[in-house]
């Protein structure tokens, strides 16, 4: 039986549930969750091979970075437009709960400038009412550059098999681009690294400097299986450290707890996680 093979952008308005359809159609948790404005700072490829079809899942940051152009989201534009150049299919994610057709409507015109198949896929339909939702679809269907429209939950998984079955039949003849058991192209340091900033971004409300980077100090599998991971969250503002840290030490000891809970969630090992707040340094 011979191979096939699909690249697919995931592209959609921050909190849409990228991040959480990714991990879902992976099966384990590669991409960064959270409610915080533009969590994907990285542009993150999940591989799900089923059969002799390998689809590989281009996560990207919010879609509004489409009509922004100062200098603070270049780097992030760039990863969004990566994303959709290297794809072969768009989907393009929609929180039920949130429709608004003008900023989609918009948004899908600038979008369809890359000449590929786009499909609408509306997400957590267990918040909305299922004829709400297919009022939406006929609204949305006079844009004929549309492909297909599906609604789904990431969260409830719900008709997500409905989903990669039409992935499926769409795929083309091909030589696949990762081994059958890589399910990222980021590795565990990374994964370690978007836990600490995942659980920064969870406790530091309003306060979060979104400019901070997580640098890899350590990371090391000891003898008895355990792993060691020492991590620096640099600052390009050092005024921030105060907030980082709380009062006592009590935010940075929030983060660490948090962020060691859920390394060792996904990397099913005892995690000894240290961390150090130092300010950026471009060399």
């Amino acid at each position: 039986m011979q191979n096939k093979i699909i690249k697919i952008a995931l592209i959609g308005k921050t909190n849409v549930g990228k991040s959480t359809l990714i991990n879902n159609f992976v099966g384990e948790k590669i991409s960064i969750s959270n409610k915080k404005i533009n969590t994907t700072q990285d542009l993150i490829i999940g591989i799900k091979n089923i059969s002799n079809t390998q689809i590989i899942f281009y996560d990207t940051p919010g879609s509004s970075l489409v009509k922004k152009t100062h200098s603070n989201s270049k780097f992030n534009k760039s990863i969004f437009w990566e994303a959709i150049n290297q794809s072969d299919i768009i989907i393009y994610l929609i929180d039920s709960s949130k429709y608004n057709y003008n900023y989609i409507h918009s948004e899908l015109k600038i979008i369809n400038e890359s000449e590929k198949s786009i499909i609408i896929v509306f997400n957590k339909i267990d918040l909305i009412d299922n004829k709400i939702i297919l009022k939406f679809i006929k609204e949305l269907s006079c844009l004929e550059f549309l492909d297909e429209f599906f609604h789904v939950s990431a969260k409830k998984n719900l008709n997500i098999k409905v989903l990669i079955d039409y992935i499926l039949s769409i795929a083309k003849k091909g030589k696949w681009l990762f081994k059958s058991k890589v399910i990222s192209n980021k590795d565990d340091i990374f994964i370690s690294s978007e836990c600490t900033r995942n659980a920064i971004l969870k406790y530091l409300h309003q306060e979060i400097p979104y400019n901070i980077s997580i640098k890899n100090i350590n990371f090391k599998i000891l003898k008895n299986k355990h792993i060691k991971i020492k991590q620096s969250i640099e600052l390009r503002n050092i005024r921030h450290k105060p907030f980082l840290l709380g009062k006592k030490g009590e935010i940075i000891k929030k983060i660490r707890q948090t962020s060691q809970k859920e390394i060792s969630d996904i990397l099913k090992s005892k995690i000894h996680l240290y961390l150090q707040v130092n300010k950026y340094n471009d060399n």
